[in-house]
């Protein structure tokens, strides 16, 4: 983190990320940069050699309408999600192929089917790992990816089980679903160092690849494999099994399309991306020496990927402690000159996606301007009883 805040501070961030009208802002504020996401997308499609048909983002961190149209306008039309609530924004905004990436059951499921029957051309597709989940989407008109587990231990099938795969394989094509391939999230190595991560995917996507044709020479096809979050992004670009087998492969880093601090340290700095969520936030307290308070505690910036939670931009001196619901206390260097009670400071968080599901609202901030205001659309979930929500709607 410290060669992090840094870069941070020798970048002139704070040019580039002023808000000219802050004082008049409530706080904490969720500040979106259109431009830096239109760039971190063109970055992307670079990356991916121009064709967007191999990016499948996870929109649980994009969550705005305003940035799924966005990605639509940039001809990203395949989509990842995990709520009800995701698909249907997902659905409303363009999106042409959605893989719910989340083991719904019950009463989820059925929410789900319902949202497929409204949005008939949208090509919508859930994943199983066992016999009931087949049995669960038997007439359904969803599509079906197999989850496997690459040790994660989340959720999945462990790849090992070479026979357990193929009889749910010919179980989906027995009830007949249509079978469209494999999802594998090796999320589990977001920690190691660069050359570690490589060993330690290519390792697993060997296996991945067994897997594939296991599943090819018992006559079945595997018409589609997604693979890689943010962390492994880079990994599954490099590997060249994922160009020459025969299928779609598509990758699925939705984290890039924000930013964030853990994203920016671990993608190679050539990638050219930069964070394009921040969260406003104003000094409430100066509780003793050395240390102020801001209103950004956990309910603001999510504390879920450990302390520090955040990146103080442009203040290399300021270092983020242990938050509460509301508070953020942060510790200032030692003969350090601290912003004043009342100043406004901006976060990049470790963690943009569930930082981003706290707010309701973010502000687009274009050439320092405030332009206009979004809905953070797909926040939350959905009312879980769906009579309720109807009476809602009707009212």
């Amino acid at each position: 983190m410290a060669a992090l805040k840094l870069m941070l501070n020798e970048l002139s961030w704070h040019e580039r990320y002023r808000v000219t009208d802050a004082e008049r802002v409530m706080t904490p504020a969720l500040i979106l940069y259109p431009d830096i996401v239109a760039s971190n997308v063109a970055q992307t499609l670079r990356l991916l050699e121009g064709n967007a048909e191999r990016w499948r983002p996870h929109i649980k961190t994009a969550k705005l309408a305003y940035t799924l149209r966005l990605l639509v306008e940039h001809g990203v039309k395949n989509f990842k999600c995990a709520t009800t609530l995701e698909l249907l924004i997902a659905c409303r905004n363009g999106a042409a192929d959605v893989l719910v990436a989340y083991p719904v059951m019950g009463a989820n499921a059925r929410r789900l089917d319902e949202i497929a029957k409204q949005f008939p051309e949208v090509r919508i597709s859930v994943l199983v790992e066992n016999m009931e989940q087949v049995r669960q989407w038997q007439g359904s008109s969803l599509s079906i990816f197999l989850d496997i587990n690459p040790g994660m231990n989340r959720t999945g099938v462990e790849q090992s089980c070479v026979e357990q795969v193929l009889g749910l394989v010919g179980a989906i094509r027995e009830a007949g679903l249509e079978f469209r391939g494999l999802h594998y999230y090796d999320g589990q190595y977001g920690g190691l160092e660069e050359h570690e991560r490589m060993a330690a995917t290519r390792v697993g996507y060997d296996r991945l690849l067994d897997l594939v044709r296991e599943v090819q020479r018992n006559g079945a096809t595997v018409p589609e494999v997604v693979t890689a979050g943010t962390p492994t992004f880079p990994c599954s670009l490099k590997y060249q099994g994922f160009r020459d087998g025969g299928f779609i492969h598509r990758v699925s880093p939705g984290t890039i399309v924000y930013g964030d601090a853990t994203s920016l340290a671990q993608l190679p700095s050539d990638y050219g991306y930069a964070p394009a969520v921040l969260v406003l936030t104003r000094v409430v307290s100066h509780p003793c020496e050395g240390m102020i308070t801001c209103d950004a505690g956990h309910k603001s910036v999510s504390a879920d990927a450990g302390l520090p939670t955040c990146v103080v931009v442009g203040h290399p001196e300021l270092t983020a402690l242990s938050p509460s619901e509301e508070h953020l206390p942060i510790k200032v260097a030692d003969t350090s000159p601290s912003p004043t009670v009342g100043e406004t400071v901006l976060l990049l968080p470790r963690h943009i996606c569930p930082s981003v599901n706290n707010f309701d609202d973010a502000l687009l901030v274009r050439d320092g301007r405030i332009e206009c205001v979004e809905k953070v659309s797909a926040r939350g979930r959905e009312v879980p009883l769906p009579q309720f929500a109807e009476r809602e709607r009707r009212l």
